[in-house]
């Protein structure tokens, strides 16, 4: 049984008089021979034989088919989707969508044609267009919101630039200011006086200088770190031994605030790859962290042992603890603990990110725990063993007691120059000083030194144009030239090296340090 559509009953005449669409066959001059009752309704008319269908189109419609419609008919033999005018009876344009398709009929040839009414199609064209106007200003709204970001990255980048520099010459500018103090701390550890008076002023002087000193360093760490120019000196390097120095170092912080400290320290070696002071500055910076954090009378353990290839160190506290929210944070730069701010201890808010920052350097890794407030800190860090053997390191110890040796310091800072040279003078040292460079090269040749200590910051020329001048001074080949200045970061160095210097020191000057090098140099 075959189904039947109502559509396929209508005579084919009606549904060719009936279709949705006006339908037009024409000669291919366009003479119309047959339109659809559709298309006559379309344009107000009962009947179009006869006529020709370029005279209902617009000017335009007119021109575009003669000029377009026409050859393509006659090269490809079909038009597909042209848009036209067609001109209603009372004059109204009706936008429509004309197909052309030229046939080979028993006749001759005929050009059929199909229109749609276009209006909505014009409608939902416009709208489109609308649609992509909106679109563009949001893609433009972007794009220039992402200029904005990349501007406002760039000024962040910049400031943050700033920042590190201006950690820099802070530094610098706090530590001229600490020479002085240095050199006189060292000057009343060697001089004659009251007992009482000498013993407190020397305590007061160098507890104050050492703290001082660590703040600046922290800034030193924060400006490298943030820089990305930290630098590590590896070598195999005994953890245990590091970790006793380190103890040794804060000890007695630690018995000034009465606690107990436990050890739980195996006697074996602990061989890592690392570098040995920037270890031992991980573990000063968490003893002093323990220390400060605990209420006088607390407990401190430090517990040492190995874990397969690594080695494990925990550092635990009876202090103030740590809040839940703030264990994730703990390790961010200029982090502060609350109830931190009301000890009053001092601190910039950045030695565990430095701790965090040289513990990763080192490949290993570090973390922090507390039951909460008032229940204490645990830290514990982990660090990769060394299969490599410890060097043979001899120490050296300076005793300069008997020894004449000559120093010239050259400093544009007075009270500087003039506490470096009575400091070397209780050593047994013949020293001079001058405050620029003019006249510490004239001091050269007057003097005769064996030794300089050059600042680079001096008022008429930079040191590094001094120690370049005096290495042509007759004999200032032999000098034995040290840069004593505020700015200690690696590139520092380098110039310092470039210029012709043969050491480097920080302000205010480390006089072990100096000791130790002038001892090398033979003096």
């Amino acid at each position: 049984m075959t189904s039947t559509s109502p559509q396929s009953t209508l005579p084919v005449d009606t549904l060719y008089e009936q279709a949705a669409c006006g339908l037009v066959t024409a000669s291919t001059d366009g003479v119309i021979l047959r339109a659809n009752k559709t298309f006559c309704d379309w344009l107000g008319y009962s009947a179009l034989a006869d006529q020709r269908i370029q005279d209902f189109f617009s000017a335009g419609g007119r021109v575009f088919q003669q000029t377009h419609c026409a050859p393509l008919l006659l090269v490809q033999g079909s038009v597909a989707e042209v848009q036209v005018d067609v001109v209603h009876r009372d004059g109204q344009r009706l936008p429509m969508l004309m197909n052309i398709m030229r046939r080979h009929a028993e006749h001759g040839v005929l050009d059929e044609y199909a229109f749609f009414v276009a209006a909505d199609r014009r409608s939902y064209e416009r709208e489109l267009l609308i649609a992509r106007k909106a679109a563009e200003i949001e893609v433009d709204a972007r794009k220039l919101a992402e200029l904005r970001l990349q501007e406002i990255n760039a000024k962040l980048s910049l400031a943050d630039r700033r920042k590190d520099e201006f950690l820099a010459t802070l530094a610098h500018e706090l530590r001229n200011p600490l020479a002085p103090m240095r050199n006189v701390v060292e000057v009343l550890k060697h001089h004659d006086g009251p007992a009482p008076a000498k013993a407190w002023s020397v305590a007061v002087l160098d507890r104050q200088l050492s703290h001082m000193t660590h703040l600046i360093d922290d800034l030193m760490e924060a400006a490298r770190f943030s820089q990305g120019r930290m630098e590590l000196r590896r070598a195999p390097t005994n953890l245990i031994a590091v970790l006793h120095a380190a103890l040794d170092d804060v000890r007695d912080t630690i018995a000034a605030a009465s606690h107990r400290l436990v050890l739980e320290i195996p006697a074996e070696v602990m061989v890592v790859d690392g570098d040995a002071t920037r270890l031992a500055q991980i573990f000063v910076n968490l003893l002093n962290n323990a220390a400060k954090y605990t209420p006088d009378g607390g407990t401190i353990t430090v517990r040492a042992q190995r874990s397969g290839d690594t080695a494990v160190i925990v550092v635990r506290d009876t202090g103030i603890g740590i809040a839940p929210q703030s264990i994730g944070t703990v390790f961010d730069m200029f982090s502060q603990l609350s109830p931190a701010l009301e000890r009053a201890q001092g601190g910039l808010g950045i030695g565990l990110a430095l701790v965090q920052g040289l513990v990763q350097l080192h490949g290993g890794s570090i973390s922090a725990a507390s039951a909460g407030h008032g229940q204490g800190s645990e830290f514990t860090l982990r660090l990769p063993l060394s299969d490599a053997p410890l060097p043979n390191v001899a120490r050296v110890r300076f005793n300069a007691a008997d020894q004449r040796c000559r120093v010239l310091v050259i400093d544009d800072n007075v009270d500087a120059a003039e506490s470096m040279s009575m400091a070397l003078d209780v050593f047994g040292y013949e020293t001079a000083s001058a405050h620029d460079g003019a006249a510490g090269l004239h001091a050269v040749a007057a003097f005769a030194p064996n030794v300089v200590l050059l600042d680079i910051g001096l008022p008429d020329q930079s040191g590094y144009e001094v120690a370049q001048q005096l290495r042509r001074h007759p004999g200032g080949a032999e000098i034995y030239l040290i840069a004593a200045t505020g700015w200690g970061q690696e590139a520092d160095k380098a110039l310092a090296r470039d210029a012709g210097f043969d050491a480097h020191l920080t302000k205010p000057v480390d006089f072990e340090k100096l000791q130790a090098l002038l001892t090398e140099a033979g003096y």
